[in-house]
């Protein structure tokens, strides 16, 4: 958050602020001239300098004094010593007026109280100028200005600093708005960001998150994939470079989920949603601008996916029969947390017939044996999510997610001769001989059996539509140390 530069200091004594056109402090200027008979008054006015009449006031109708000390209503009386506020009230209210100014029988002829009004100092349509003109000093980045007759959407493409879809364009007034989103100094460096390992500060998250079209209080979600991309357990760097079809997958859980309107339900990995559609996009936004990941330069897909604009979304925990992703990944519950998936784009699976939990979990493990080729195992991680109907089959016979996980890992179980290269008339397949001892293959898969994902790497996720008898598999690039691995990252306020 933006912290605010050094406040005018205030005189000690009373100190007032009022505005003319509000009716409270109108009916409050006898009352002011009575108390500068008896104390030290000083009073700031925002909008007229000759208000109120018979009282010597301060012109502060640039709203400077007002700002700085967050004066959020007019009349307000403070009572200063030494240069720092003891006591605050707002309105009109007699008695706390009598007591904070020490002066008895105000206003005798006044109404016991009245509320005020708002201060100039924040109105909807003076904030982000006055944001600018007061905080504007505190930004880093490069001011760019553009010729009167150039599109702003226009340049930002010409220097490439869009996926493709026009963006927001990053003003001093938006990216103040953007880091008021988040207690963190504007100036911590959040990662350093692949594939140019540059520097990457909160301030510059915010540029790129007001791009991505991110309201305020997406930020701290947006910081926290930042940090957890630029690990070198995700491995940023060899996930654009791969010419494998994947990206960033953004898995959200916890409070915050609901709190900034995410959607965990129907068309869950879909558009419509502003927090999920944006927080992605921002993230990779951050990648290509901040640390220079552009496709047909590093990022080297084949085909991509239109997940790589954005993947984000969030789990249900509040429907889930098994708890959440954070949690099973060590997280506390109610944890609000981030967690980055290397991954392509979702896959169907379909079972509208199965109401038996083994019957069920056959269905999936025959389409995740299918991922990528059927003969490739342990070579990928994958994310399963489950919707509502599916998961109440298992719900309803008691299987956790342990069970769960426990019987596909056994289903998932391929006889090393399937696996072989050249079985079923297929080249592709698992190596043997030196290749495959290379890889941590025995030298024969003859009579063995190898998993298709390696312990934990299989992850469940319950979201999606309450109607429907579909779930989803989200496959992942190469894990391991040549590869990546997903990671969970706490959120940060």
């Amino acid at each position: 958050m933006i912290p605010r530069s050094t406040a005018p200091p205030l005189p000690s004594g009373i100190v007032a602020f009022v505005k003319r056109d509000c009716p409270t402090c109108e009916l409050v200027t006898p009352v002011l001239a009575q108390i500068a008979k008896q104390a030290s008054l000083t009073v700031y006015t925002q909008d007229d300098p000759g208000f109120p009449p018979g009282v010597e006031a301060v012109d502060d109708t640039s709203l400077a004094v007002s700002w700085h000390h967050d004066i959020e209503t007019v009349p307000t009386l403070l009572r200063v010593q030494d240069g720092e506020e003891r006591e605050r009230t707002l309105g009109w209210h007699r008695g706390d007026w009598e007591a904070l100014t020490g002066v008895s029988g105000l206003g005798p002829e006044l109404p016991e109280m009245r509320p005020g009004c708002g201060s100039l100092s924040v109105a909807p349509d003076r904030t982000a100028e006055l944001a600018v003109k007061f905080e504007g000093s505190a930004l880093r980045a490069r001011r760019l200005e553009l010729a009167s007759l150039e599109d702003p959407n226009e340049a930002m493409f010409d220097r490439g600093w869009t996926d493709g879809l026009p963006v927001v364009p990053p003003t001093e007034a938006r990216v103040l708005a953007m880091l008021k989103g988040t207690t963190r100094a504007p100036h911590e460096v959040v990662a350093v960001v692949p594939p140019d390992l540059v520097e990457c500060t909160v301030e510059k998250v915010a540029i790129n998150a007001v791009m991505a079209g991110c309201a305020p209080e997406y930020l701290p979600v947006v910081l926290a994939a930042v940090e957890a991309a630029c690990t070198d357990t995700f491995n940023m760097h060899g996930l654009l470079a791969t010419t494998m079809p994947v990206g960033p997958v953004i898995i959200v859980n916890g409070p915050i989920g609901q709190r900034i309107g995410m959607n965990a339900g129907r068309n869950v990995f879909g558009q419509g949603n502003r927090a999920n559609s944006t927080i992605g996009r921002a993230l990779q936004l951050v990648v290509r601008n901040v640390g220079g990941g552009r496709p047909g330069d590093i990022d080297c897909a084949t085909h991509g996916n239109p997940g790589k604009v954005g993947f984000c979304f969030a789990e249900d925990e509040e429907g889930s029969p098994w708890e959440p992703l954070s949690v099973h990944r060590g997280l506390d519950p109610g944890v609000d947390a981030v967690t980055l998936f290397p991954g392509e784009g979702p896959r169907c699976v379909i079972d509208q017939l199965s109401r038996d939990p083994d019957s069920l979990a056959r269905s999936f493990a025959a389409s995740l044996r299918a991922l990528y080729h059927p003969k490739l195992v342990l070579g990928f991680d994958c994310i399963l999510a489950i919707a509502p109907d599916h998961a109440r089959v298992f719900q309803e016979a008691g299987w956790d997610r342990a069970r769960l996980s426990g019987r596909l890992f056994e289903l998932l179980q391929i006889p090393g001769q399937e696996l072989r290269r050249g079985a079923g008339d297929m080249a592709e397949g698992m190596p043997e001989g030196k290749t495959g001892q290379a890889l941590g293959l025995p030298a024969s898969l003859a009579g063995l059996t190898l998993p298709k994902f390696k312990p934990g790497g299989l992850l469940i996720v319950h979201c999606g539509g309450g109607a429907g008898l579909f779930s989803s598999i989200i496959g992942g690039w190469v894990s391991g140390a040549i590869g990546s691995e997903p990671v969970t990252r706490e959120i940060q306020p």
